[in-house]
């Protein structure tokens, strides 16, 4: 017992020795830091005088050195913003010796009317003398612009500016701007940066100001006229941490085609603003993201980001939510149970709900309800499964992820807006009006967070748009996918829903972009907007939303077009004719970009004798050729063209352009068909995308005087 006493008094006094120790060495390390200062501040000189005395005299401070902002980047690391440096050229007139002014200042004056253009050689060298002799003034900027790095070294070789023991006074002020390559693509989701503070304001910018921002440094500024401050020396600064670098989830290649399609539809309706959001649905990586403004001009431009915080009523698409809701709690068949939906309205008291279809569907199935969109099939089976009990209908909807922000790692996600019994606007027919996506605020990424959902097999995934943030070493740190543990229903819910949403393309209301490659799942939307309390007739918020390839999904996409206008009774009605192609343009282009998700070759080349015709460069159908191991393709000429069979059998034929007489361009892409036509002399005309498949001008025909040539592609 006695020894452990004894112990611990030893172990406690080891420990008050430690404690006095370390507190003399922080001590004495204070009285070096504080003589250190003394030193620098009194007995350190800077031209000739302490720097005491030159803080005195010349208003000597310290200042904030602004970091360099770090870059966006793309997925396939293409540079989406960065900063580039711009300087303002500045000369310290008291600097350099009499002797080497004298020399030299003929020379900058003559530099910098030649260079400059704002003065005569004459003008420059009376300003610069003028503020040599003034006993207040003693700097100038001698461009009233910035000028690019590339001209700073130019610079950096002139009198007073290279570096001479007896010269100088040169002096650069560096000043960053933000720079976007792609600009104007994706400008709303990239985002902004305020001038004044250098912060950003919208989008990843704002959203990931911290990252980018990096820390400034500290540094000694001499205040001069003007408020100019003029970077006195770096040897006792702290230099600032640049900016980490975001890698984001944006393909390029997919948002210039989610923008071209949008604004030609948006252009040909005439509409007030759009969307487009495409998602990859095992990761919710945002893949595009379009936003596009109608402005005075009857130009169209990125001003606000309506997929993110655009709310609205969203119509038609909030159906399939409904119709989950009514199969998990009834497991009812769809293609069985029948529902009668009448000629076409459905009077409710004061209010009618209506189908589009003039007429009426008559008797349908609930699968036909989804398919046909009738309004009035959803509200009779809502009635019939819900009325009673509303807030189990309430509580599908929270189950579905639809009553809260989908959490995307942005600045101004919108949360939806659906109400619940404790609302002072619920009515006794709330409940109808919500079965077909009306009383209701939500974004069309939160709507698209839920066909995803779907597309995933249920599991509900979190919208992305950053993968990696990077500093100079390397990945400082990686995004994971968020996908919920449980999914939002059952299996065999999701395995009805997705026969259903594949019914709307094949049989339903978006049947005009069935593909003949892939299939396509989803369902369009028609909302009459809320102007001043009251849906107007007229004013539409159109919208398709889904995911391809149905069978093994891996794209999830969104359009929205609001108020379209045209004299068309479709075009200003029904979402299929106006949302929906644009869906499918975007999904052509991806379909073709992305080789993953591409049928093998020999899947679609037909059984019979019919061949599938390749033509081209000889150097891009040789690459094709070899890896598709197929008969080599010809050397011998530098376009040529192929014939593939079904067994796997090519028939190659060189192709001679040089010849006066029209070239056979089936088969060929358009990018080469147009060069070929275009150095001939011929004026191209086209409709359809992709390669050649007709001509009208036939092969082999001389053109005797005709200039126009229209090429069919498919």
């Amino acid at each position: 017992m006695k020894n452990d006493i004894e112990s611990g008094q030893n172990n406690k006094k080891a420990l008050i020795n430690r404690a006095r120790t370390v507190g003399w060495l922080l001590f004495l390390l204070a009285i070096l830091v504080f003589a250190k200062l003394i030193r620098v501040q009194y007995y350190d000189t800077f031209k000739g005088k302490t720097w005491a005395e030159y803080s005195v005299k010349n208003d000597l401070k310290l200042d904030t050195i602004p970091a360099m902002r770090g870059n966006i980047y793309s997925a396939d690391n293409r540079l989406l913003a960065t900063s580039l440096p711009y300087y303002f050229v500045g000369f310290d007139t008291k600097v350099a010796d009499s002797a080497y002014f004298y020399n030299n200042i003929d020379k900058l004056s003559a530099l910098l009317a030649k260079n400059f253009g704002e003065n005569t050689a004459a003008g420059y060298r009376a300003k610069i003398m003028r503020y040599r002799v003034s006993k207040s003034k003693r700097y100038l900027r001698l461009k009233s612009k910035q000028i690019s790095h590339l001209d700073r070294e130019k610079i950096k070789l002139w009198p007073f500016f290279a570096k001479d023991k007896k010269g100088g006074g040169g002096k650069f002020e560096t000043i960053y701007r933000r720079y976007k390559p792609f600009s104007p693509m994706a400008d709303r989701t990239i985002g902004g940066i305020d001038p004044k503070s250098g912060r950003g304001y919208i989008g990843i910018e704002a959203s990931f100001d911290k990252k980018l921002e990096g820390k400034s440094g500290i540094g000694w500024v001499e205040k001069v006229e003007g408020g100019m401050k003029i970077p006195v020396g770096d040897a006792l600064n702290v230099q600032p941490e640049a900016g980490r670098d975001i890698y984001t989830t944006l393909d390029m290649n997919f948002q210039e085609r989610a923008e071209m399609a949008l604004r030609r539809k948006l252009t040909e309706m005439q509409a007030d603003f759009g969307s487009v959001v495409v998602m990859e649905v095992a990761t919710g990586e945002i893949k595009a993201m379009a936003n596009l403004t109608k402005r005075g001009d009857e130009k169209y431009e990125e001003v606000f980001n309506y997929a993110l915080a655009g709310s609205n009523d969203p119509g038609s698409t909030f159906k399939l939510a409904t119709m989950m809701a009514l199969l998990e709690e009834t497991h009812m068949n769809p293609d069985q149970v029948m529902v009668n939906t009448g000629a076409g309205a459905l009077r409710f008291r004061n209010h009618v709900i209506r189908d589009a279809h003039r007429g009426g569907f008559g008797t349908i199935t609930a699968s036909q309800v989804l398919e046909k969109s009738s309004n009035i099939g959803i509200v009779l089976l809502m009635q019939k499964y819900f009325a009673s009990k509303p807030d189990k209908y309430l509580n599908y909807l929270k189950q579905f992820h639809l009553t809260t922000p989908t959490g995307i790692p942005m600045k101004g996600e919108k949360p939806p807006l659906i109400r619940d019994r404790t609302s002072k606007h619920w009515s006794n027919y709330s409940l109808y009006f919500m079965a077909h996506g009306y009383e209701m605020q939500m974004t069309p990424l939160q709507t698209l967070a839920l066909y995803n959902a779907v597309a995933n097999d249920g599991y509900w995934v979190r919208p992305m748009i950053v993968k990696e943030i990077r500093n100079a070493e390397g990945v400082e740190d990686k995004m994971i996918p968020y996908v919920e543990e449980k999914p939002i229903c059952s299996p065999e819910t999701i395995r009805k829903v997705k026969k259903m949403l594949e019914g709307v393309v094949q049989n339903g209301l978006a049947k005009n972009i069935k593909s003949d490659l892939y299939k396509i799942a989803g369902k369009t939307g028609t909302a009459r907007k809320l102007i001043n309390g009251v849906y107007t007739e007229g004013k539409n918020y159109t919208s398709f939303v889904g995911y391809f390839p149905a069978d093994k999904p891996k794209y999830s996409c969104i359009v929205i077009i609001d108020n379209p206008k045209s004299s068309g009774a479709d075009y200003t009605r029904y979402a299929g004719s106006v949302a929906a192609p644009v869906f499918k343009e975007v999904a052509d282009r991806i379909y073709a970009y992305d080789a993953s998700i591409q049928k093998p070759v020999k899947d679609s080349i037909p059984e019979t004798s019919q061949d599938v015709k390749w033509a081209g460069r000889s150097s891009d159908l040789k690459i094709i050729s070899s890896e598709l191991k197929l008969t080599p393709a010809p050397e011998d000429a530098e376009y040529a063209s192929a014939s593939l069979f079904k067994k796997g059998k090519t028939k190659w034929k060189s192709q001679n352009i040089d010849s006066r007489d029209i070239p056979d361009l089936q088969g060929m892409p358009m990018r080469d068909a147009l060069y070929i036509l275009e150095n001939k002399g011929f004026k191209v005309t086209f409709k359809g995308s992709g390669k050649v498949v007709e001509q009208s001008l036939p092969p082999g025909s001389n053109k005797n005087g005709i200039k126009t040539i229209l090429l069919t592609l498919q």
